[in-house]
This record gives C-alpha cells, sequence and structure tokens, in this order.
C-alpha cells in the first residue's frame, strides 16, 4: 500500500473532522448565545474543551459502528480497505463543506454514513442491512424525541421553576444551569460525531482506535476555532429566538437524546437533535415563533445528504475501479 495514499486518507479524515468541527458547533451552545446567556467567544472555548473530551473518552462507541457496524472495512484486504476509507471520507467532507458555504446545519453522521454506504454498494462488499434500517429508524427518532423531550422539559421546568424562583432572579438562577446543559450537549455531540471523521481510519486498520480519536478530536477542535460561530450565530438566532427557559430546556433534551444513542453506539445527527429540541420548545410558545422556511431547508438538506453523498463516494469509488487503483 503506498505511503501517500495512506496519508492522503488520513488528511481525509482531518478534513472531515474539520468541516465537523465547523458546521456543527452551534448544536452544543448556540442557544445559550442566542439568548445571550453567554458571548461567542465564550462558547467557542467551552465547545471546544467538552467536545474533546466527549470524542476521547466515549468516543469509541459509534467508532465501531461506523468502521464495522453495517460495512466491516477490517475484512477486506488492506488496499481495498485504504481506498474505501479515503473515499468516504472524501465523499463525506465534500458535501458537509458545501452545507458550510450555505450556512445550513447538515448532518454529518448522514454524510459519512451515506457515503460509506456507496463505496460498499460500488466495491460490491456486503452491507449489513439490520444495522442499516437500525441507524434509519433511529436517523427518524432523533429529532422527533428530541421535539418531544423539549416540549415536555420546557412546561415541566416552567411550572417548577416558576413557582420557587421569583421572576426577577430567573434570568441570574437559569445562566449557569444553561451553561452546563449546553456543556453537556457538546460533550455528547463529540463522544458520537467522532467517529464520523475518523471511523473509516480505524476500521480500515490505518491508526489505532485511540489515535483515530485523538486525532479527530483535535481536528473537530481546529474547526470550531476557526469557522463555528457561524453555525454557533445560525444555531441560536436564526431558527428561533431562544428565551433563557427555552435555551435550558432546548438543550437539556437534544443533550439526553444524543447520549443515549452514543451509548447505543448509534451515529445520529446533533443538528437533528438540537433543531428538534429547539422547535419543541418552540412550539409551546405557538408556531408563530419559528422560522418555517429554514426549517424546511433544513429538513431538505437532511433528506438529501446520504443519498448525495452515497452517489459522491461511489461514482468515485468506480472511477478509481475503472483505473485499476482498487
Amino acid at each position: 500500500m503506498s505511503l501517500t495514499v495512506i496519508i492522503a486518507t488520513i488528511l481525509m479524515g482531518l478534513a472531515i473532522g474539520w468541516s465537523i468541527g465547523a458546521c456543527d458547533a452551534g448544536n452544543s451552545l448556540g442557544p445559550a448565545v442566542g439568548a445571550r446567556v453567554l458571548s461567542l467567544r465564550q462558547a467557542i472555548v467551552l465547545i471546544a474543551v467538552m467536545g474533546f473530551l466527549g470524542a476521547y473518552l466515549q468516543g469509541s462507541h459509534v467508532i465501531r459502528t461506523i468502521g464495522r457496524g453495517f460495512l466491516d472495512i477490517s475484512v477486506l484486504d488492506q488496499h481495498k480497505a485504504t481506498y474505501t476509507a479515503l473515499v468516504s471520507a472524501f465523499a463525506g467532507c465534500a458535501w458537509i463543506l458545501l452545507a458550510i458555504t450555505w450556512r445550513i446545519p447538515i448532518s454529518s453522521s448522514h454524510s459519512i454514513v451515506g457515503a460509506v454506504a456507496g463505496a460498499g454498494l460500488a466495491i460490491r462488499a456486503p452491507l449489513h442491512w439490520a444495522v442499516m434500517r437500525k441507524i434509519f429508524i433511529c436517523w427518524i427518532t432523533t429529532p422527533i424525541g428530541a421535539a418531544v423531550l423539549g416540549f415536555v422539559l420546557y412546561i415541566v421546568l416552567k411550572a417548577v421553576l416558576y413557582r420557587l424562583i421569583p421572576r426577577r432572579l430567573m434570568t441570574t438562577l437559569l445562566s449557569p444551569l444553561i451553561v452546563v446543559s449546553g456543556c453537556y450537549v457538546a460533550y455528547s455531540w463529540g463522544a458520537n460525531d467522532v467517529a464520523n471523521a475518523v471511523g473509516v481510519i480505524a476500521g480500515a486498520r490505518i491508526l489505532s482506535v485511540n489515535a483515530s480519536i485523538a486525532l479527530g478530536g483535535l481536528a473537530i477542535v481546529l474547526g470550531i476555532m476557526t469557522r463555528g460561530y457561524r453555525m454557533i450565530v445560525t444555531i441560536g438566532s436564526g431558527l428561533v429566538y431562544l428565551a433563557p427557559l427555552m435555551a435550558l430546556s432546548a438543550q437539556l433534551a437534544s443533550a439526553i437524546n444524543v447520549h443515549v444513542y452514543t451509548l447505543m453506539g448509534i451515529p445520529v445527527s446533533t443538528s437533528h437533535s438540537i433543531v428538534g429540541a429547539v422547535v419543541g420548545v418552540g412550539l409551546v410558545r405557538g408556531i408563530r415563533v419559528l422560522n418555517i422556511k429554514m426549517v424546511r431547508e433544513i429538513v431538505t438538506c437532511w433528506v438529501l445528504t446520504p443519498f448525495v453523498s452515497g452517489a459522491i463516494s461511489f461514482i468515485a469509488l468506480t472511477f478509481l475501479h475503472f483505473l485499476h487503483y482498487v
């Protein structure tokens, strides 16, 4: 196996890690920024720290699914496994970068899963369709569950807190809770999404799982620090205008939702989760608070994502096969 191809595969994995950090940074503390509890700079630092901790401490759960769950890259010969990892990372990254340009929070999980599936079809490798079905079902239930949980949490927290805390002190007392819940979102995001960057690298046996997690976590942090502010602003104020209690409810709902799926080893979308939670909280106050046009654009991109990244991966790997590289 050419050293150049191995290096290119690692660099492509780092590129997708960077794009995840740039595209999904707003999914955690975006609502806190929108509620004016944190400044943009404070949010970026907290997201970077907590996202890396989540990736390092619990990222291995989903890495096993991406690298071996629905397409077991490890059973392929090293040459074919490396090219499959390279093309999958390239296809996933290409679509995410387009989403960054359009400022639309698509799912990196959808993108990489679609890319890996497209690569598997191109080389006629057996896909584990039972695992794929499980992932697809979880993709559907992720925003719905987050919306329901956000809706319920907002009603419950409002009833309890407004009874126990004087209204004039509400914002002051809620601020630290919003920050803590946002950090929990960032932690669960890092634990789930680092696999999207380096799962195929670990699955192809190019690097160990621990080394893959460390590199992927650092790449995500770099994406947060350099371009993540765009999506923080989009989630924080573009979708729905959040009062402090709404931000707290949305973040708690999203964090719990994603963490449960992470422990199950399911790659789900933190974009799905936080947007679903924000929508659920917003519905308590009426549909008029939602930016319906933006919701429609986001949902359209979510639906298209696995098919577009899968098509890119399939075409690229088929072309390499035609040239006798694979």
